[in-house]
């Protein structure tokens, strides 16, 4: 037997591996009748069945019995903890407002701010639990949970640490982003740009002497923060080494993606109004498109992100749930990658890249996770389907056998 297979201790044979390495020629890089081992929470080895006697392992075996294992769900643009519901809202443009009358009647992540601030720390946990427990449940291994609605200094840690709470209690890997410019808080509605100061000179470093984000991003937009504000917030976030991240053309075009991508950013979301200068310095950067179909479908937008356009660039494209009360209440990742084919036009196999390896690279965790491939960790879900294309197909009835997790069989 494969002496490196003597070390594992745990092993899954019989395997499909949809593995979305890059490095497999196949369509999902799909091995099929594979063996894939696991120590110390990382994939250790993966190997055909018929190099391998597995009569000489002495470790813990699961015979998947020809089933699909694919790398856990990523969802790297979430706004999970927040309090409070905005149904009024919902009502609203049903009967023909827009998202942008509402915000400027006092609704929109304003309302919601209201709500959260009034909550301490155990409360935000408590309420964002289902909503984490529901993206859980569909496959998802690593969720990116951003701030946003505290606008202040105290606020704004508060949900950063609801935030590292909830992945004290579940198995997940949490990504933390700072999107204390998510909006201009009402104490600073005649100086924006006082606020933008108080971000850079206060939160950014407490946040980051902290450890309590990864990130930081911004709403690049004219509804909130324009371009110049977002290149000061980038400066900041550089020198104190944390990765950038941008809500950009999603109602308009500001120009805030290529102005990300020359910072490097790890990922620019939304995109439906990105033009083909944004898509080149994308490239050029090796920036991930970040597309949010649930927010296109919910706020009921017609204007398309240039998906075409990306591909013939090459521009790697993720999906996410944008998980939050407003323009996207839709706990469903799957349900997203489902849209992402029906409503932009992805392709099965891209939907499941977007979700896993691009996913990954969205967050600044390319080498870690989002393809089973030997070093990376051992997240893994093992599906009762016949062909990857289902997980896109299909969503509510879930066929999800085992959620692994750091190589652990994890249960909500």
């Amino acid at each position: 037997m494969n002496s490196v297979f003597c070390t594992c201790e745990k092993i899954w044979i019989n395997a499909q591996l949809a593995t979305m390495d890059p490095q497999v020629a196949a369509p999902y890089g799909l091995l099929k009748d594979h063996i894939i081992g696991v120590k110390n929470g990382k994939i250790t080895v993966i190997s055909p069945m018929h190099k391998v006697d597995i009569n000489e392992f002495h470790g813990e075996i699961h015979d998947v019995q020809g089933n699909i294992l694919t790398p856990g769900l990523i969802d790297s643009h979430t706004h999970l903890i927040y309090g409070g519901q905005r149904s009024l809202e919902f009502t609203q443009r049903l009967n023909g407002s827009s998202y942008e009358e509402i915000s400027r009647t006092g609704g929109g992540i304003l309302a919601t701010v209201t709500a959260t601030r009034a909550l301490s720390e155990d409360e935000l946990v408590e309420q964002a639990q289902p909503r984490l427990e529901a993206l859980l449940n569909e496959g998802v291994t690593t969720v990116e949970i951003k701030s946003g609605y505290g606008l202040t200094l105290n606020d704004e840690l508060k949900i950063l640490r609801a935030a590292k709470k909830l992945a004290a209690d579940y198995p997940f890997h949490l990504r933390s982003t700072l999107l204390a410019a998510h909006t201009i808080p009402p104490e600073f509605r005649n100086s924006p740009d006082a606020y933008i100061e108080l971000i850079c000179q206060e939160i950014i470093p407490r946040v980051a002497d902290e450890g309590l984000a990864e990130a930081v991003d911004i709403f690049c937009e004219k509804i909130a923060f324009s371009a110049a504000q977002s290149e000061q917030l980038f400066i900041t976030a550089e020198k104190a080494g944390l990765g950038i991240k941008i809500h950009a053309e999603q109602l308009s075009n500001s120009h805030g993606a290529e102005l990300a991508a020359n910072y490097s950013a790890w990922s620019v979301d939304h995109l439906e109004y990105l033009d083909e200068a944004g898509i080149k310095a994308l490239k050029k950067s090796g920036t991930v498109a970040t597309l949010l179909p649930g927010a296109f479908y919910f706020l009921g937008e017609t204007k398309q992100p240039p998906v075409e356009l990306l591909r013939q660039y090459q521009v790697p494209m993720a999906l996410a749930s944008d998980l939050n009360p407003g323009s996207c209440p839709l706990a469903s990742l799957r349900l997203m990658m489902n849209m992402g084919c029906v409503l932009f036009g992805l392709t099965p196999e891209e939907a499941l890249q977007a979700t896993t390896r691009n996913g990954a690279a969205a967050l600044g965790l390319g080498e870690i996770t989002g393809t089973l491939s030997v070093g990376k960790a051992a997240d893994m879900l093992l599906w009762d389907i016949d062909d990857p294309a289902q997980l896109a197909y299909q969503f509510g009835a879930t066929p999800l056998l085992q959620r692994i997790f750091a190589g652990e069989i994890s249960h909500v």
